[in-house]
């Protein structure tokens, strides 16, 4: 396998019979076990008003996860700018390289809330995306000292610090990141086209930075690695089901253990709309033994000639997804203290 960095996302999903509390704990027991294993960063996540997702202020988050840690990169996929103001982010950032100095990410998306209701409540709106590029120059700019659109304002503690910025897009977004000159972060694994076609935009149209002097590829999807086929398959229904229990309901739920009888069964009482949504999110992610997944991350970096593998991986066993993440650091070679 190329020579490429392993990393992970954790969405702090809540599980049915367990609080949000519970969750933004297990996301920081999760950091400690991937900086265990050998993990090159441990980002956290940010939504609004989901009652599947405990992660809604992601940099809070994440100093949490540095604190429980000493070695990992920690950072954020991402911090959504249409839902914040550029001098409070800096002013985060600067505050959490202060504190854990070379160890910080700003993963940084376009993403506003889901709903009217929440776009509101956040002070933003449907189409506030485009002013992404505007937000992410006034927002590099605090670091730099260089920001024009507030004159004579400065983000402190972050001007003078460097803090690696990534974007998380596709489309319209990898043009941005390719412009300014920063990290690509794409997702996901299920459209290999797609995913292609976005990396070599973004590659073609970059223009180097002092972030980032070249082009640097993080691709971002689901893994699971089990014994077998059938256990790591059974490692995907949860996410499954929520997603398409959110597709026909409206509501993203928490996450639900496995019964006996799925994944045999795991269709049963859908409707056949959502079972539909339920069969297309269980495709197309990397899941299986881990010569399969070897095979099949091999195939994705070959392709896309990534930097660094981001997995999101989302499940209701939380000894199941440990134990995910330990076969992948088996399969990618990774050294961790142990």
């Amino acid at each position: 396998m190329r020579m490429t960095q392993f990393s992970i996302l954790d969405r702090s999903r809540t599980r049915e019979g367990h609080s949000p509390a519970a969750a933004l704990r297990d996301t920081v027991e999760l950091a400690r076990y991937a900086e265990r294993l050998g993990y090159h960063r441990f980002w956290v996540a940010e939504h609004h008003s989901v009652p599947g997702v405990a992660g809604s202020a992601p940099t809070v988050l994440a100093a949490a996860v540095a604190s429980a840690t000493s070695t990992i990169r920690v950072g954020t996929g991402g911090v959504m700018l249409p839902n914040h103001r550029p001098l409070v982010v800096a002013e985060q950032f600067g505050v959490l390289e202060s504190l854990f100095p070379g160890r910080i990410d700003m993963g940084l998306g376009r993403s506003v809330g889901f709903t009217g209701g929440i776009r509101r409540a956040l002070g933003t709106q449907k189409d506030a995306a485009e002013g992404f590029e505007g937000q992410l120059a006034e927002l590099l700019g605090y670091f730099t000292g260089t920001q024009s659109a507030h004159p004579q304002v400065h983000a402190r503690p972050a001007e003078g610090l460097t803090v690696p910025a990534f974007v998380l897009a596709t489309g319209a977004g990898a043009r941005v990141a390719a412009r300014a000159g920063l990290a690509l972060v794409v997702g996901d694994f299920r459209n290999a086209e797609k995913l292609s076609a976005a990396v070599e935009e973004y590659r073609a149209a970059f223009r180097p930075s002092a972030l980032w002097p070249r082009p640097y590829v993080v691709i971002s999807g689901t893994v699971a690695v089990a014994g077998t086929a059938e256990a790591a398959r059974r490692l995907l229904i949860p996410e499954a089901r929520a997603l398409a229990h959110s597709r026909t309901h409206g509501v993203f739920p928490p996450l639900a253990p496995v019964g006996d009888g799925e994944p045999a069964a795991a269709g049963d009482g859908m409707s056949a709309r959502e079972r539909g949504f339920y069969e297309d999110a269980l495709r197309g992610h990397v899941h299986g033994t881990q010569e399969r997944v070897a095979r099949e991350l091999s195939a994705l970096i070959e392709r896309t000639a990534a930097d660094e593998v981001l997995v999101t991986t989302s499940t209701y066993d939380r000894a199941a997804l440990w134990e995910s993440y330990e076969r992948l650091a088996r399969v990618v070679g990774l050294t961790g203290r142990g």
